[in-house]
C-alpha cells in the first residue's frame, strides 16, 4: 500500500497548530493593586482559568534586591506590605510563564 508523502506531512502540520493552541491557552496573568491601608494585593492565574495557587512571588527593590518571598494562595492572591521606594514584584510560574510589574504600574 502506498501513502501519499503529502499525507505525513499534513499530519505533522495539524500536529504543530494543536500544540501551539495548547501552549497559547495557558498564559500567565498577574495584576497588583495598592489596597491604600500600607498593603498591595496582587491576583494570579492563567489564561485558561487553571489555578495559579502556589506560583513562587518575589518583591524585589530597585537593585535587584529581593525584599519578600512568598507564594499566590490559594485563593489566587498574594497581599504584601508595600515597600518604601521604587520596588518591582516578580509572578515566577517557570519558563515562559514570568511576569514583572514596576511599582509605577500599581495604583
Amino acid at each position: 500500500m502506498h501513502f501519499p508523502t503529502r499525507l505525513p506531512l499534513s499530519l505533522a502540520a495539524l500536529l504543530g497548530l494543536g500544540l501551539a493552541g495548547a501552549a497559547l491557552a495557558h498564559t500567565p496573568l498577574c495584576s497588583c493593586y495598592d489596597n491604600g491601608d500600607g498593603t498591595v494585593l496582587c491576583e494570579g492565574g492563567f489564561s485558561d482559568g487553571s489555578s495559579a495557587a502556589g506560583v513562587k512571588m518575589s518583591v524585589m527593590d530597585g537593585s535587584g534586591a529581593a525584599l519578600i518571598e512568598g507564594a499566590i494562595d490559594a485563593n489566587g492572591e498574594f497581599v504584601f506590605d508595600k515597600p518604601e521606594g521604587a520596588f518591582s514584584v516578580i509572578f515566577d510560574a517557570g519558563e515562559g510563564h514570568r511576569i514583572t510589574i514596576s511599582s509605577d504600574a500599581i495604583y
